[in-house]
């Protein structure tokens, strides 16, 4: 067993929960009660890019994504409608230890309720966030993957509640099994996976007076947890953790950069099978251009395009990563070249449709991430508290690699060569 700094560890991602959030959310109860009895920033630095399956690995690894593999929410995919690809579901994706492996090899009991990359991973009570494409069934899915008996026994007892991935309906059904675990359980460690913020901020912007209704209701499922701990006995020697893994950014204008790769004959049709020699993976507001290998003409002609794309106003192109920049941001080695977008404008794979597209003038209201963790006002909201937890420590800025290691201090358990710390200053002597 662990001899930590609390017998019990529950860690509540608020996806998408930045800093823009923190002064309305730290004035409701829920929040603001863990707050007084421990330490809170709204200074997280999340990793690059900032999409949620890769800012979670990192959560539970405490490294970056060059070093844990999961560069991007999806492989890479080309020509594949989004709504048909395939995600990083699985943990034989991630490349070095997660915490929930520690605490299997230790003999401690972990829990994971959607957490995301957690497919067939060592934790004890595990509902992966995995989906059903083309023709998969969603439920089968699920039991081959995760916790079979725990995760029919949580469908039995709560499956009513949830409206597929509607949102109020999904994040209520995620926190009444978190309730059945901590009172019947007990893992040392529960992770979950929040998601109406971030569907809220994509379908309704950042500032929409929607987002206030769901910050009061993401505050009352903080109640349900604490309270699930108080009458499970276990409140006491319980440390929560409620973390948000990215911002968001309006957008107005989606940019279609593979049309001009189409355009210079790097995308092409070949009997009837589209092909690539180059091609744009977006990220939301940052892009990967990925090149066949051995390919020097379709670099030197991609560049070009992208070089041309960039001295243009109206393509939205902040920045082009190359070289030791794109190793200071800690991008896998596989990519050569990343495109960041411009406050206002995201990257959208499709060939379809114009090359850059007006949303104000369709209408649709949008946000989404993706940008790097250096954007003003992007980053993330972090919440540690418990009875070994400082009141009132000034934490400051803190790393998203941080958070495994500190994790792991508070569990009692080895998390070796994590390129983060453990924020050791926030605990109790």
């Amino acid at each position: 067993m662990g001899t930590g700094k609390a017998k019990h560890l529950i860690v509540i991602s608020y996806d998408a929960f930045s800093e823009d959030n923190w002064e309305k959310a730290k004035s409701l109860p829920n929040l603001s009660r863990l707050i007084d009895n421990g330490v809170g920033t709204h200074k997280l630095k999340s990793v690059y890019p900032t999409l949620t399956y890769v800012v979670h690995t990192t959560m539970v690894t405490g490294v970056y994504p060059d070093k844990h593999g999961i560069y991007h929410n999806n492989p890479l995919q080309p020509f594949i409608p989004e709504k048909d690809q395939n995600w990083f579901w699985f943990k034989k994706d991630v490349k070095v230890p997660a915490i929930y492996d520690r605490l299997k090899e230790q003999g401690m009991k972990s829990a994971g309720i959607l957490w995301p990359v957690t497919g067939k991973a060592a934790i004890t009570y595990n509902i992966p966030e995995i989906r059903a494409v083309k023709n998969e069934n969603q439920a089968i899915k699920i039991l081959k993957n995760g916790s079979p008996l725990f995760s029919i026994g949580m469908e039995r007892k709560f499956g009513h509640i949830r409206k597929g991935i509607q949102q109020p309906y999904l994040d209520d059904f995620t926190t009444r099994c978190a309730v059945e675990v901590i009172k019947q359980k007990k893992p040392e460690l529960l992770f979950l996976h929040l998601i109406d913020l971030d569907d809220g901020k994509h379908g309704y912007g950042t500032d929409s007076t929607e987002i206030e209704k769901i910050l009061i209701r993401m505050d009352n499922r903080l109640g349900d947890i604490i309270k699930a701990a108080e009458e499970a006995g276990s409140y006491k020697d319980t440390v929560f953790l409620v973390v948000g893994d990215h911002g968001q950014i309006n957008i107005r204008y989606k940019v279609k950069l593979n049309q001009l790769l189409k355009e210079k004959g790097l995308i092409y049709e070949e009997k009837g099978e589209m092909k690539w020699r180059a091609y744009i993976q977006s990220a939301g507001g940052a892009a990967y251009l990925h090149l066949k290998e051995k390919d020097s003409e379709a670099e030197q002609l991609a560049l070009e395009v992208i070089n041309m794309a960039a001295a243009k106003e109206s393509y939205g192109i902040e920045r082009i990563y190359t070289g030791k920049e794109l190793k200071e941001q800690h991008v896998v080695s596989s990519v050569s070249y990343m495109l960041e977008a411009k406050a206002g404008y995201c990257f959208d794979d499709s060939l379809k449709g114009s090359v850059v597209t007006d949303l104000k003038e369709q209408g649709i209201t949008y946000a989404t991430h993706g940008f790097s963790p250096d954007k003003p006002g992007y980053q993330c909201n972090l919440v540690i508290s418990g009875a070994c937890i400082k009141k009132g420590y000034p934490l400051g800025e803190v790393s998203m690699v941080d958070l495994a290691p500190t994790m792991a201090s508070i569990l009692g358990v080895h998390l070796d060569n994590c390129d983060g710390r453990a924020l050791e200053e926030i605990f109790c002597s």
